[in-house]
């Protein structure tokens, strides 16, 4: 018992060092508020600074974020969004002082700081039209070649990477191979890969490499399939987690390796969180397919079957696979209507979903279409949405949502490599997360989806900050 005791006095001792360690290096710290709240119309408002003075124990009915700079969990690869053929072909309906103005609002140095883009292999629902890059029944592929997305597509990603620089993080998802190598005979409505053309796909993904690389846009990585449970109108295609494994380690992998694409970044999956778990210790049970497989993405849908998002999941697949990263790869709101681009609940859905998937594990978070037009497309089958930034290509004014301020107060100012830090909230009203970036600045990001505003208090070891965090606002917090 003794020994028990002075073994609980040595830990303790510790932690209380680590807690005095840690404002011995920051003492006298004023932490910097950047506010956006619907109430006061205000977007990524300096709000001045805050001054952390001694708290001690909280009180239930003191309103608090908790952070403990001690736990440290996974770090961050970067934030971004896709740049399809609708947002690419939007940005070049634009008069070129907007096309600037609008690569500065997500690359620029004052921007948004994305350093993700994703794009789409053959087409997509957000394509103006469906297309491939073979002619049909060429096993060979001897004609296979990107020409199509010359004209909007890759200009418009080359200039993201030259605008990102070191940390541009681009990777590429197929909705569909093309419909000769598939049951259906069809892009669209679902369809399986015919065995006999899985080494012919494979090839496809190769081929797509070389040809983006050689015209100097260097590819990080790359999803399997877009929604591989998915029977859409549109592009698509289904694979069991079975058949999405047997793929990645008899074809995919090995072509890659062969090519000298070890280091390219495989994700599986990429769809619901709902059937992450289950397709996660499926796929990868077999560890000559899980040595191919970098990281698991997925999609915020599931609620079409669930009134909420099942972000548990995430930390379940976490847990079991801390080896393989997380990915948030696509979400969006459906149902665009011009009238509603305005509407804070459009930031809201982001920051509930980007703050809770960082806190169950993910590590990677890249929005759907960057840009859309004012029809919210273009779409060829009607599928129209809403993104971060509305392009008007018939009066040229861009408007900004609340979408893109909500992503903004994460992605402008935390950064690629930071590292995510405990933290929690004593207020179901009161969302938020925190990281450490690479200089040591700690960075909590603070959203009140409620009706009431909350005066809070941001606690770290014994200080605490006040801060007032409005009804329906989001905000930053940078020590």
């Amino acid at each position: 018992m003794k020994k028990l005791i002075v073994s609980c006095l040595t830990v303790a001792a510790f932690l209380n060092a680590n807690a005095q360690n840690y404002w011995k290096k920051n003492a006298g710290k004023t932490a910097k508020v950047i506010l956006t709240s619907s109430k006061t119309n205000e977007k990524m408002a300096d709000k001045g600074t805050v001054k952390f003075e001694k708290f001690g124990q909280p009180k239930e009915t003191d309103a608090c974020i908790f952070v403990d700079p001690d736990f440290k969990y996974q770090k961050l690869i970067g934030i971004g969004g896709a740049i399809t053929d609708a947002s690419a072909e939007t940005f070049y309906k634009m008069p070129k002082n907007k096309q600037k103005e609008i690569l500065d609002a997500y690359f620029g140095k004052n921007g948004l700081g994305y350093t993700v883009v994703r794009t789409n292999m053959n087409s997509c629902d957000f394509s103006s039209d469906s297309y491939t890059y073979v002619e049909d029944n060429d096993t060979a592929l001897k004609s296979f070649n990107v020409a199509h997305d010359e004209k909007y597509k890759i200009p418009m990603i080359k200039e993201a990477q030259k605008a990102i620089g070191k940390d541009f993080t681009f990777y590429f998802s197929p909705w569909s191979p093309p419909a000769w190598m598939k049951s259906n005979n069809s892009l669209f409505k679902g369809g399986r890969l015919e065995n006999k053309y899985y080494q012919t796909w494979a090839d496809y993904y190769i081929k797509f490499i070389k040809e983006y690389e050689k015209r100097g846009i260097n590819i990080w990585g790359l999803t399997i399939q877009n929604e591989p449970m998915a029977t859409q109108t549109w592009e698509s295609c289904i694979y069991s987690a079975e058949e999405e494994g047997e793929f990645l380690k008899n074809n995919l992998g090995p072509a890659l390796w062969k090519n000298g694409y070890k280091d390219k970044k495989v994700m599986i999956w990429d769809h619901n969180r709902d059937l992450i778990y289950q397709r996660a210790t499926t796929t990868l049970s077999d560890p000559e397919t899980s040595k191919y497989a970098h990281g698991i993405g997925y999609h915020w849908y599931e609620t079409w079957n669930n009134k909420t998002q099942l972000f548990d999941n995430l930390a379940e697949t976490q847990r079991a696979f801390p080896d393989k990263f997380l990915a948030f790869t696509e979400g969006c709101k459906e149902q665009f209507n011009m009238s509603r681009i305005y509407d804070v609940s459009l930031g809201e859905l982001y920051g509930r979903n980007m703050l809770n998937d960082f806190n169950k594990g993910t590590a990677l978070w890249t929005d759907w279409n960057v840009l859309l037009d004012e029809t919210g497309g273009p779409n060829h089958v009607g599928n129209f949405c809403f993104a971060p930034i509305i392009a008007d290509t018939k009066t040229g004014e861009v408007h900004y949502t609340y979408e893109y301020y909500y992503v903004g107060h994460v992605s402008k100012f935390i950064k690629p490599n930071a590292q995510r830090i405990g933290s929690s909230s004593n207020r179901a009203a009161l969302t938020s997360t925190t990281f450490m970036n690479e200089n040591g600045q700690l960075v909590t990001v603070i959203m009140n989806d409620s009706e009431n505003d909350i005066e809070t208090n941001l606690w770290i070891e014994g200080m605490s900050a006040r801060l007032s965090a409005p009804a329906h606002s989001i905000q930053t917090v940078i020590l």
